[in-house]
């Protein structure tokens, strides 16, 4: 079970990934709209893992991952793209991404990501 906090513009898209995430046990510590809010509610939250969309407005996916890993080098982020974004993907690999789910997501596959990176073994 896991403290994860949401990071997408679109309130549909966390809408779903909330839902799945309750559903299957895990605690939805935040949901917020974009980068920015992400480095400042991590703070607060500390949640176990983070799932973080990488198109938003403002402050973009990657940029809030460096922020974020920045303030906590031990911070645990999933990032979430639509297909065809594969070089953003490498892009936060490198940065220091932990994992990535892509959009639309099989929930099977998110829980799977969520599990083996959240859960210490």
């Amino acid at each position: 079970m896991a403290r994860v906090m949401i990071v997408d513009d679109a309130e549909f898209m966390r809408m779903v990934i909330r839902d799945i995430l309750l559903k299957h046990g895990h605690e939805v510590v935040a949901e917020v709209g974009d980068g920015e809010e992400a480095v400042q509610t991590y703070l607060e939250v500390k949640p176990d893992l983070v799932l973080m969309d990488i198109i938003m407005p403002d402050m973009d996916g990657k940029e809030a991952l460096q922020k974020l890993l920045l303030m906590d080098p031990d911070a645990k982020v999933v990032m979430c793209s639509s297909l065809g974004q594969q070089a953003l993907i490498t892009e936060s690999m490198k940065i220091g991404a932990m994992g990535f789910i892509v959009k639309p997501f099989e929930p099977d596959n998110m829980l799977d990501v969520i599990r083996k990176i959240a859960e210490p073994n």
